[in-house]
């Protein structure tokens, strides 16, 4: 099998996903799924390639939405996401939109036991104080930290803990918009997406060891 070095992504990629946002219809589908195919998929799959060596299989989602059980029953995804995992809900992600690029790594979601242990980890003296230099490292390097939050303390730890705000934390993802940056157009966009991910990799292997179901 011939492997298809990565290029950069073209301008029609981000056309291709303006347009689904106005018209999500099959038809409109059906009828541009050609421009999909070369100038989103095409080099999304050449993208994930290059990385694997360094982080593993990197899995591209499909561009259909899920709507058995949900009201919004638009049939498509208005952006192409590939994920690099190294724990359950856990690894590195990349995201093709009509905002252009962004990339992330991190934790989406804790199952309740992952929760629990996550939590353990950050009232644990060393553990917890490790992540926090963690978070602060990467946010001097400009990357945002995210993730779902309660809205109150978590049940059995005290409000006035001293990393309360991490607590509450559901979910802890890290990252940043590259937007429509030249680079996205160019082979250089492979380095760019590669730095990033290595830079949060410390905080997204801090996860995977310590958040143990």
């Amino acid at each position: 099998m011939v492997r298809v070095s990565f290029e950069g992504f073209p301008a029609t990629a981000l056309d291709f996903y303006d347009d689904l946002e106005v018209d999500n219809t099959k038809s409109f589908w059906e009828a541009h799924k050609p421009i999909y195919q070369e100038s989103v998929l095409a080099p999304m799959k050449a993208l994930a390639a290059a990385l694997e060596p360094e982080f593993g299989a990197v899995k591209i989602f499909r561009p259909y939405r899920d709507v058995r059980f949900s009201k919004d029953k638009v049939p498509y995804k208005t952006h192409q996401g590939a994920f690099a995992a190294v724990a359950p809900q856990t690894g590195y992600y990349l995201e093709l939109s009509p905002r252009g690029i962004r990339t992330g790594g991190g934790c989406y979601r804790f199952e309740p036991a992952r929760l629990a242990a996550f939590r353990e980890a950050i009232v644990h003296d060393t553990y917890g104080a490790e992540l926090e230099r963690l978070l602060r490292a990467a946010a001097r390097k400009g990357y945002d930290v995210g993730g779902e939050q309660l809205k109150t303390s978590p049940r059995g730890y005290d409000k006035d803990h001293p990393r309360i705000e991490l607590l509450r934390h559901k979910s802890l993802t890290l990252g940043r918009v590259i937007g429509f940056e030249p680079v996205i157009h160019t082979a250089e966009l492979l380095d760019v997406v590669r730095d990033d991910w290595r830079a949060l990799r410390p905080t997204t292997e801090w996860i995977a060891h310590h958040a143990q179901a």
